[in-house]
């Protein structure tokens, strides 16, 4: 369920979003979406590096296969 948040900020500000959400490619929604999650992410310092490698998003393999892939590209 979706919650509406309603702001006041100087022209100033709301122009700066607006290029930043352009450059980004996203609508001035999204970007401040993005935005507010990235600010109440921990500080990296304090997460394990398991969670922070999680985060990555990046693809995974069996650590045999992926070790045994290494000693025969070492060969």
């Amino acid at each position: 369920m979706s919650h509406r948040l309603q702001i006041l900020i100087p022209e100033a500000l709301d122009q700066r979003v607006r290029k930043a959400a352009q450059r980004a490619r996203l609508s001035k929604g999204a970007w401040v979406r993005k935005s507010i999650e990235a600010a109440l992410q921990p500080p990296q310092e304090t997460r394990s590096p398991i969670d922070r490698l999680a985060s990555l998003g990046a693809p995974t393999g069996d650590i045999e296969q992926m070790l045994a892939e290494i000693e025969a590209a070492r060969s």
